[in-house]
């Protein structure tokens, strides 16, 4: 029955007239749509399932298809930031970039065709890993025009210069950005754990473009509110966000390779993204990366990253609203 789908761009299909666990799965049971213009399509979530640049626990190609089966329980109301942010960006599924999986190369370069393609038909991509070396990808898609500032919620630099004699790989996506010309700076949040060597945290030192870390010891020792004020007065103009889901706690998402202890709790994750919506920035972008769901067999992690992108959406959305550009 017809009247089980949904009727177009920004509108998910309703759980109250169809199940959740009915119909095909799409992120927030939004439509599956390519052609952006015709439908004014304002926000687009995206999947790379791509873990050729993991260096321990693989797993991560399938985070796009997982999240999308937990993100069936988000509804079209953000009472938090009063915004109905699908309907406010006419959100779609836009479905996943084809990626190669025994080449790194040639999955960056079909990355940077999509994420091109959706922004250049007026879209915020919204994307889901998928490993950290796929925001090399995007941001090649996005930094050839627009040399963003990124904030980087992670537990690790990700700026180390090699692997085993390879250059690409989702703990050197920061350093390879850099030396593209492809940023005007990065704000790192959430960074813990031990490194290889001290000389790793000479490089913030030593970038070409400005390097801001803000260590978990710092948050832990100031406190949330401290964090969102810091990012106040660090963020401005055009911002790429990135979030790699091992910057939350393993507590709170056990599925992801790369687990570092004493990170974000769920509820702080939330808040800190949330919390963007008071800045003085213009959000262009945002990925979720490194969710492996083989490694979380009860699905929070999943679950944790769909409501991460939610709130990323509706800060999109709340900002188009308060612009004038939309109605929430």
């Amino acid at each position: 029955m017809s009247w089980t789908l949904s009727s177009g761009p920004g509108t998910p299909v309703d759980a109250l007239k169809s199940p959740r666990f009915s119909q095909l799965i799409t992120f927030a049971r939004l439509p599956f749509i390519r052609d952006l213009r015709s439908g004014n399509v304002l926000g687009a979530f995206i999947g790379v399932p791509f873990d050729g640049g993991a260096t321990f626990y693989t797993g991560a190609r399938l985070g796009p298809q997982f999240i999308r089966a937990e993100s069936r329980l988000l509804r079209p109301y953000n009472m938090d930031l009063d915004v109905y942010p699908f309907k406010v960006l006419r959100a779609v599924d836009y479905g996943d970039v084809d990626v190669v999986p025994t080449s790194i190369i040639k999955t960056l370069d079909r990355i940077e065709e999509v994420v091109r393609g959706v922004v250049e038909q007026g879209a915020t991509p919204f994307i889901a890993g998928g490993d950290h070396s796929i925001t090399l990808g995007i941001l090649r898609a996005i930094g050839k025009r627009i040399k963003p500032l990124v904030l980087h919620f992670d537990s690790h630099f990700d700026y180390w210069d090699e692997y085993w004699g390879e250059k690409y790989t989702h703990g050197t996506w920061v350093r390879r950005s850099i030396e593209e010309g492809l940023i005007s700076g990065i704000v790192q949040v959430g960074i813990r754990g031990p490194q290889y060597d001290k000389s790793d945290l000479d490089y913030a030192k030593e970038s070409p473009v400005p390097i801001k870390v803000i260590t978990m010891s710092e948050i832990s020792e100031r406190g949330i509110s401290w964090l969102i004020n810091e990012l106040r007065g660090l963020l401005s103009g055009e911002v790429y966000v990135t979030f790699d889901i091992d910057s939350v706690d393993p507590a709170y998402a056990p599925g992801t390779g790369t687990r570092e202890a004493g990170g974000f709790t769920s509820r702080e994750a939330l808040t800190v993204i949330r919390s963007l919506v008071s800045m003085n920035l213009r959000l262009i972008g945002f990925d979720l990366v490194e969710v492996s769901p083989p490694l979380d067999p009860t699905g929070v992690t999943s679950l944790l990253a769909a409501n991460i992108i939610y709130q990323a959406m509706s800060v999109k959305a709340k900002q188009l609203v308060n612009e004038g550009l939309g109605q929430r």
